[in-house]
This record gives structure tokens, sequence and C-alpha cells, in this order.
């Protein structure tokens, strides 16, 4: 789960049109989404062809670096970036892991979408547009990137869809179902303090 920090970057909904192109979709969202709040749906596809793991929760962020995804079914986990540390919480485990938010980020899919450096750690162009959507190819540079390649599908200004390969040939794929664009939110929400008792792993 960890590795697809990507939505924690979340998505809103943008001003555009729906023949806008997915390059020019993806760089408006980063320029005028400055925060954002929601809900997605997560199905994970193994190369071996087992049954996809399903599931779902909330998120929120805001720029730059702080973010928070909550997961709520069929397992509860908490992800919080407050713009200096990532902190993964699992719940059944009652153990936490914390790193560097740099480390978290790097050339993963969520600094695409926080619009980290897109030239220097990222080769974008547009894909063959499907289902009613236009798309977005991602391809990180850096050799320790945690995926192969995504895709973004905008309409009308408002990614809906991410399909995500990673480096073990699985499939993850992010629906956005709800979105507030620009909404103020609280600060407390991208705090987060170990539980007395957890194990606590990392920096």
């Amino acid at each position: 789960m960890q590795k697809i920090l990507a939505i924690l970057c979340a998505l809103c909904v943008l001003p555009l049109t729906a023949h806008a192109s997915g390059l020019g979709q993806l760089k408006t969202f980063l320029v005028e989404t400055h925060s954002a709040r929601g809900s997605f749906t997560q199905t994970v596809i193994a190369r071996s062809g087992r049954k996809p793991q399903q599931s779902s929760g909330t998120f929120s962020f805001t720029r730059p670096g702080k973010f928070r995804w909550v997961y709520e079914k069929p397992y509860e986990q908490l992800l919080v970036g407050d713009g200096e540390k990532f902190w993964s919480f699992d719940r059944d485990l009652n153990q936490v892991t914390v790193k560097k938010i740099g480390q978290a980020f790097g050339s993963s899919p969520a600094a695409l979408l926080a619009g980290e450096a897109l030239d220097k750690n990222f080769e974008l162009k547009e894909a063959e547009p499907g289902e009613g959507l236009e798309f977005v190819e991602a391809h990180p540079k850096a050799q320790d990137a945690t995926f192969q390649d995504l895709r973004i599908g905008f309409k009308n200004g408002l990614p809906q869809l991410m399909e995500i390969h990673d480096n073990f040939g699985q499939t993850t794929l992010l629906r956005f179902i709800k979105f507030e664009s620009n909404p103020t939110l609280p600060p407390g929400e991208f705090r987060f303090t170990p539980p007395k008792g957890a194990d606590v792993v990392g920096e």
C-alpha cells in the first residue's frame, strides 16, 4: 500500500474542456489545485491471476508535501505526510513506520502529482485515450523507482483513474469517486502521533 503514494496527492475538478489533452489537464491541475479531499476505490491485480484485492477509503492533501490517506476497508491503515516525515500506521499490527518525506516520495507517483520536478524525474507523454478518458503516461527516470510506469486518465479536467504497473508485475487501479477542490483543511489533519504502545520502525 505504501507504494501507492500517488493518491496521497489526490485530485480535484478543474475548469477545463472535455477535449483538452491529458498533458494539458495534468499541468493545469498541478498549477491550480492546492488542496483536495475525497474518496477512492483500489484494485490490485497480481500477475499470477489470483483474485484481485479490493480496498477503499478517503484522502486529503495540501501542497507542499502534506497528505492523509486512509484505508477503511477491508483493513484499516493510515498514511500521513506532515511535510517533513511520512507515517504509516497499521492498526491490526499496532505498528508505525516512519521515513523522511523525500524518501517516501522520490520518483514515485506522488511526486508526479505533487508537481515535483516533472521534467527531471519523469518522462511524460500523451497516451491512447480510452473509457472516455484522456490519458497521460509517465515513466520514472530513477532506476530505483518503485513502479515501472503509470497512466492517469482525465475527463473534463477531473482525474478519474490511475493505473500503476509496479516492479513485481502487479497492476493497481485507483478510481477517484468524490472530490472537493481547494477546501480549507485543518492543520491537525496532517499531524500524527504514534499510539501508546505501538512498535515504531524507522527514523
